[in-house]
Parts: C-alpha cells; structure tokens; sequence
C-alpha cells in the first residue's frame, strides 16, 4: 500500500466520524429518553393474542366423534408454561390464573426474538 493509499483511508475514516458526528448533533431526540407516550400513535392497532394451553393430533374420525363432557389430552402437564402468541409470534410464556371467576395468564417469561 502506497503512502498516498494510507492517507487517503485516513481522510475517509475522519470524514466518516465527522458524518457521524453531525448526524448525532442534527438530532436531539436521540438522547433524550423514550416514554410510552411516543407509542401513541400505535395504541389503537389491534393484536391478535393467542394463549395455547397444549397441543394433541388426532385423527378426523376422532374429532367427529366428540361429545360435550369428553377430555382431549394435551402435551403438556398441569403447571406448566402456557405459551403466549401476539399475531401468530410466540412472545412469552405464563401461567393460568383465576381473576374473580374468569382464566387469565400471567407472563413468567418474555421471549426474546431471534
């Protein structure tokens, strides 16, 4: 690599950092703190919330012969996590509480994407 070569990587690399530099300056709001107010925008969208409480297979001759009263085994145990889907995205994992008389879910674990 020739000395003009190395001063010519010199020169882009303080160009680049003083590009940086203003873009930094030319936004404030990037140093101040976001709040849940700067969400506003997006509260009203609505989410599908999916809770799934354990999965089976079974063939459609069963399925059609199911009545009022019959218990479907599911995959998972009594206490285990439920799984907590935002349109169609596993976001976290819960446990089912009882709220006055009705089933809700706690959240125990956020899921971090991937």
């Amino acid at each position: 690599m020739s000395a003009s070569e190395d001063d010519t990587s010199a020169d882009e690399a303080i160009n680049f950092e003083e590009m940086l530099a203003s873009v930094k300056d030319e936004t404030p709001e990037a140093h101040t703190e976001r709040t849940a107010g700067d969400l506003e925008a997006v509260f009203d969208v609505p989410v599908r919330i999916s809770v799934v409480l354990g999965r089976t297979k079974m063939p459609v001759s069963e399925l059609l012969r199911l009545d009022t009263g019959t218990v479907i085994e599911l995959d998972r145990q009594v206490g285990e996590a439920v799984e907590i889907f935002i349109n169609e995205r596993l976001v976290a994992r819960g446990e089912i509480v009882l709220v006055e008389s009705k089933l809700g879910v706690t959240m125990t674990e956020i899921i971090k994407p991937q």
